[in-house]
């Protein structure tokens, strides 16, 4: 049953460096948005190419009110990914520590 446990910990592990990283990223296209970068730069179209996939389903699901307003997306984003360290990270590694057990 160890082996199992493991496998659970160490998903649990590398879904924590993976949110982790995506919320970095986001936090630095958003800074980054703030200063007017150049559209052509690699490493801002290296940004939005990483996280338009996150960021635009919800923007869609944004009411047309906040849409013309601030984008808060990044935010929700943030709320998610925070939400899945603290829920879904935790659940894993605290079913791992009772396959041990």
């Amino acid at each position: 049953m160890f082996i199992a446990a493991n496998f659970v910990s160490a998903v649990a592990v590398i879904l924590n460096i993976v949110l982790s990283a995506v919320y970095w990223i986001i936090l630095i296209r958003a800074l980054i948005s703030w200063v007017s970068p150049d559209p052509n730069n690699v490493i801002v179209r290296m940004l939005h190419d990483i996280t338009e996939p996150i960021l635009n389903p919800i923007r869609k699901l944004l009411p047309f009110s906040l849409k013309m307003t601030f984008d808060i997306s990044p935010i929700i984003a943030f709320l998610i990914v925070m939400f899945l360290k603290l829920f879904l990270v935790q659940t894993l590694q605290d079913l791992a520590f009772r396959m041990r057990g």
